[in-house]
């Protein structure tokens, strides 16, 4: 299609002596964060705020083998759970910025624990906004999912949920600070979970790709990019947004293709909670979305906080009555080496 995937970069924050704090900074999108972090920017520290210590421990062991010991002396492991409001309050002293992307996201596992998953994504959600708003945190962004928007399963339904209580955080707070933003974004590729390495694990010694249903597409953004996109909304946030990156789709028929070429498919049904498309903006969304060139806004329906639209900060458009946006009816597809090159890119 002649387009290149965008890094998001044009907008980004300097965060140069700033103090930050991840939570969930274990996973995937954690250590890449991290990663980015030190290697652009000399912060004053880094939180790392999550409740397993052996992957804290490993996390610790890489991070001090590849970074100079100035900058690994910025890093601050700290060992809690969000749903632990204290602990979260205790953590977040004196930090500037916060990244929430702690959450428990395994859909039939969520289906399975209802209420675990919603001491987490819901309660913990909450724990981080009194946290941030007691400890005078400038800016918050939570991270959402395409599950959100017009949720079908239950971890969908606590991720709305906690979008919900991100945008409305901004009216509880008494002054100009904090401000509470979300980025909701699709599929990441390489990412654990994802159908990538399950694919390349099967086209090692498998017969057979199988495939939930033959018409399935997803939206695709790299690990670097959620990243790069998460910082630059640093910059762009004035409260309340939901930030959603304009990204490539492809069908999961051709993404296997790629992937196991050798290999034939086997169609074995939807799976409890799975959407057949992605959507990340609804109809129901369309009238306080904004086009902003490299990423759609959807701005809050009601604000009782003094707030700038971005039509008028950043000349951002309303989109179209009726738009939505989902992975079958995207404008940008990415083509058999477009894909190739996404997952070398990717290194998965």
């Amino acid at each position: 299609m002649g387009r290149t995937l965008n890094e998001f970069d044009q907008n980004m924050a300097d965060l140069t002596g700033k103090s930050i704090l991840i939570t969930g900074g274990t996973g995937s999108f954690g250590q890449k964060f991290v990663r980015t972090i030190i290697s652009n920017w000399d912060v004053k520290r880094l939180v790392i705020y999550s409740r397993d210590e052996l992957k804290q421990y490993e996390m610790a062991q890489d991070m001090r083998a590849e970074m100079s010991p100035e900058n690994f002396a910025k890093l601050r492991f700290f060992i809690g759970d969000v749903r632990d409001g204290p602990r979260l309050r205790m953590a977040m002293h004196g930090i500037n910025y916060v990244v929430h992307a702690a959450a428990l996201k395994h859909v039939p596992i969520a289906e399975y624990n209802p209420m675990e998953c919603i001491k987490t994504n819901l309660l913990g959600a909450e724990n981080v906004i009194e946290s941030a708003i007691s400890q005078g945190v400038e800016k918050v962004i939570a991270l959402s999912t395409d599950k959100a928007c017009n949720p079908i399963n239950l971890y969908g339904a606590t991720k709305l949920a906690s979008d919900k209580s991100f945008v409305a955080a901004n009216n509880l707070v008494g002054g100009p600070t904090p401000r509470f933003s979300v980025v909701r974004y699709g599929n990441v590729v390489g990412s654990r979970g994802s159908v990538v390495p399950f694919f390349r694990k099967i086209a090692e010694n498998g017969k057979e790709i199988p495939i939930t249903d033959m018409r399935m597409t997803r939206f695709w953004i790299t690990l670097q990019q959620a990243v790069i996109f998460v910082l630059s909304n640093f910059s762009l946030m004035q409260g309340g947004e939901i930030f959603v990156p304009k990204i490539p789709s492809t069908k999961i028929t051709d993404l296997a293709h790629v992937i196991a070429p050798q290999l034939p498919t086997r169609e074995i049904g939807i799976r409890p909670g799975e959407k057949l498309h992605e959507m990340m903006i609804s109809e129901d969304d369309a009238y306080v979305t904004v086009d902003m060139g490299d990423r759609y806004a959807i701005e809050p329906a009601f604000s009782e906080y003094k707030r700038t639209s971005l039509k008028e900060v950043y000349g951002a458009t309303p989109v179209v009555d009726r738009f939505s946006y989902s992975s079958d009816s995207n404008d940008w597809w990415l083509n058999n080496d477009e894909m190739t090159a996404m997952l070398k890119v990717a290194k998965v």
